[in-house]
């Protein structure tokens, strides 16, 4: 073994095959996308089969089949994929598995890249799965190989829910010496256990009802994941490691402030009043707290870490309660902890306080930070008269510049949005988005996504515009991957139901937003097999869409054409706009051409370019030509020459 830094997600790749794993599958999501890329860089040394499959539902059902003959698989996906898996994974809740099944579904508290903050530990205790919360890279890649230890136990699929702050942090740890993958089981064949029916989910119900409320939190609360700062030696404590929120930089290791601060936290005597409260913590935000407590010097605070959310530990809990009188909890997204220790006061008729997010002591929304549990704390606890906080005056740091996201420069995107624009100007239309990089499409100046739910959502809500307004042209726009994920449904549904609708598919040949992972389009596998390109195209033609026209974007005339066309249609037709996403251009044979120019004899300064396409390539120049007026000027770096500026500028400027 040799000491590394390893990225969290790296971490639970590595944990998965050291636990044997013989199947993965998922669908790329931010923050989870680099688990089964970096499974698939030791495939050929483990034996294990990894693939991205066309949605999270497809990815659970895949591995209930090998899981069921009593292999041990991997899930991974992030948290809003989770409610695409939701039908098969609460099915599996039932009805059980054979081989070891870890879903890991990372959250995305902020929210930094996802539509909304769900919860996974809700949904655990809505699904009745056993929980895992890690608090580093390093407790991940234990906990998912006790993860798949216990699936095994009790025969349920395991939760595993990082976050991005530990998806994303490193940690120096040893690269475990990896072997290939357990032998795969085989199927034998039991209707009775396998076949879901009524009576074997009531059955089943009982005693799931029994492992989660009387089995599993006894045991969970001996476990090394769960305990009270000082109850467990050092060594045996996992090193808190964490990504420190404020500076913007990764904490390799919280190091010996932070362990001490952990180790000194003891708790109260029972009866004794203590002058400042405990806290209460899972996740990253324990890592947050140690870090906080060991920066303000406060020592002998009880804090009670909770790394498996549910079943909770209520033994553990209910023991730490009656020491205290009041508690402090941090931890991000719901008041999961918060609500279990309430519960736990009541049923247990323990005198404590719990304070958190419901009483609005912690802010119920986004990240925390080590910045904003210190605030909390300065409010909460009695300082003594010699002084614990360090009371040091701290210059407030500038606000940083405000920095949308905006389309790569070339993207075919911006061109495929342009195109559109300039086809229906003057009509009653409505553009539906759906999720990826051309959520952009939405910014000034383009202006071209009025709705934006989830993945898919843009086929299907076109269709309940036009039954609403049979008088507006609707449209909606889905990317190549997103189409093989969750599109085609809803193209099945458009054709059967009679709508009229134009469906403009922004082909870039790759899953762009997560990280250029393939998709049956690309004739690319995990595997590394090139395999038949799935041709969307024929899928349209087979369901009934016509026309379906493929068209380059960046031919502005024939894509302005091909749009008329299309939206003067009765019934469903689509567009292809197809070029390659502009970031592997280059890797599929695409020849980049030489960034363009402004010739500022002829440049009037109208700004047309940048006001109607909004490149960051272009920008205003401190140049002005004899009337006064600043000209344009193209920064060469960032110019791909796709020419979509040259064919808006109106003086032939752009060469």
């Amino acid at each position: 073994m040799s000491k590394q830094m390893i990225m969290g997600n790296q971490a639970i790749a590595l944990g998965a095959l050291k636990a044997g794993v013989n199947l993965v599958a998922g669908y790329p999501g931010t923050p989870s996308s680099e688990i089964i890329e970096f499974i698939s860089k030791y495939k050929d040394k483990t034996g294990t089969y990894v693939e991205w499959s066309v949605n999270e539902k497809a990815a659970a059902e895949v591995a209930a089949g090998a899981s069921y003959a009593g292999s041990r698989t991997l899930i991974t996906m992030k948290q809003v994929g989770l409610n695409v898996a939701s039908d098969p994974v609460m099915c599996l809740s039932y009805v059980g598995v054979k081989g070891g099944m870890v879903i890991v579904s990372a959250d995305d508290p902020g929210p930094i890249s996802s539509q909304t903050e769900q919860d996974t530990r809700n949904f655990a205790q809505y699904s009745k799965l056993p929980c895992f919360d890690p608090s580093t890279p390093l407790e991940a890649y234990e906990m998912i190989q006790e993860a798949f230890e216990l699936s095994e136990k009790y025969n349920t699929p395991v939760l595993l829910r990082p976050t991005t702050r530990v998806d994303h942090a490193y940690e120096s740890m040893d690269f475990p010496e990896l072997c290939p993958c357990r032998k795969p089981g085989q199927f034998e064949k039991d209707s009775k256990r396998w076949v879901i029916f009524p009576r074997s989910s009531y059955n089943n119900h009982k005693r799931i009802f029994e492992r989660n409320e009387k089995i599993l939190p006894a045991e969970f609360s001996k476990s090394k994941w769960n305990y009270v700062g000082g109850s467990r030696p050092l060594r045996e404590r996992p090193c808190e490691a964490g990504e420190k929120q404020s500076s913007g930089l990764f904490l390799a290791s919280l190091g010996e402030s932070c362990a001490f601060a952990a180790a000194s936290a003891t708790p109260s005597p029972r009866g004794s009043a203590p002058k400042t409260p405990a806290f209460a913590a899972g996740g990253i935000s324990y890592c947050y707290l140690m870090e906080a407590l060991s920066i303000l010097g406060l020592k002998d605070i009880p804090v009670l870490k909770i790394g498996t959310p549910y079943p909770f530990p209520k033994p553990l809990a209910e023991e730490f309660l009656k020491s205290h009188e009041q508690i402090v909890v941090f931890e991000e997204l719901d008041p999961v902890i918060e609500e279990n220790l309430i519960k736990i006061t009541g049923n247990a008729r323990v005198n404590c306080q719990i304070r958190g997010k419901l009483d609005g002591t912690v802010p119920e929304a986004g990240e925390l930070s080590v910045e904003i549990i210190k605030k909390i704390i300065t409010t909460v606890v009695e300082c003594p008269q010699s002084g614990c906080i360090e009371t040091t005056t701290e210059t407030p740091a500038p606000d940083l510049p405000v920095r949308p996201p905006v389309l790569c420069a070339g993207c075919p995107h911006r061109a495929s949005f342009y195109a559109v624009k300039q086809a229906m100007k003057g009509k009653k239309t409505v553009y539906c988005g759906d999720i990826g990089c051309y959520t952009l499409g939405n910014a000034m100046p383009l202006d071209m996504t009025d709705t934006c739910l989830c993945m898919g959502a843009d086929i299907t809500m076109a269709q309940g515009f036009y039954h609403n307004e049979p008088d507006r042209y609707c449209f909606s726009f889905i990317g190549d991957s997103t189409f093989f994920a969750s599109g085609i449904t809803g193209v099945v549904n458009a054709v059967y139901n009679q709508a009229k609708q134009t469906i403009c598919i922004l082909d870039n040949s790759t899953t762009a937003m997560t990280g250029h992972q393939p998709h049956p389009g690309t004739g690319v596998t995990m595997m590394g097999e090139i395999v038949e390109k799935i041709s969307i195209e024929k899928i349209l033609d087979a369901v009934g869409v016509k026309p379906v026209i493929t068209v380059n974007p960046f031919d502005q005339k024939a894509a302005v054409e091909a749009v008329q066309k299309a939206s003067e249609t009765p019934g469903v037709s689509a567009i292809i706009f197809k070029a390659p996403c502009i970031a592997i251009a280059q890797k599929v044979g695409w020849e980049k051409p030489h960034a363009l120019t402004v010739d500022t004899g002829k440049c009037i300064g109208c700004r047309k370019c940048i006001n109607e396409l909004g490149c960051p390539a272009l920008s205003v120049s401190l140049t002005k030509n004899e009337k006064g007026k600043q000209l344009v000027e193209i920064d060469k770096s960032l110019c791909t020459g796709c020419s979509l500026c040259k064919q808006v500028c109106p003086t032939g400027a752009i060469k």
